[in-house]
């Protein structure tokens, strides 16, 4: 006879509702973090949410991971980049129309 393979039960959890034995579980499935094994998952148009695979005996899990994006630059490293690219562009054409004339 052959055994029935019964498929894994699926499971969206966010990590903060995960049990503490699961989360030491993930702790050890990735020591040196899980940045790399993240995944975007699409819910909808604009919205998403981070996740990783946890997966267990019977159960996989997907482990929603809060992540912050911080897209704003420092105000002072911000002036900094663009006044040397500003700079550097400026030199770029002024050689430019030397050589042309």
């Amino acid at each position: 006879m052959t055994k029935e393979v019964k498929p894994k039960k699926r499971v969206v959890i966010s990590y903060h509702n995960l049990p503490v034995e699961l989360q030491e579980e993930l702790k050890k499935r990735y020591p040196y973090g899980y940045t790399e094994a993240m995944i975007r998952i699409d819910k909808g148009p604009g919205d998403f949410f981070y996740g990783v695979v946890l997966e267990i005996d019977d159960i996989s899990y997907l482990v929603k991971i809060d992540v912050k994006i911080d897209g704003s630059l420092d105000e002072e490293e911000d002036k900094e980049y663009y006044d040397e690219e500003i700079k550097g562009a400026e030199e770029i054409a002024d050689d430019d129309a030397d050589t042309d004339e």
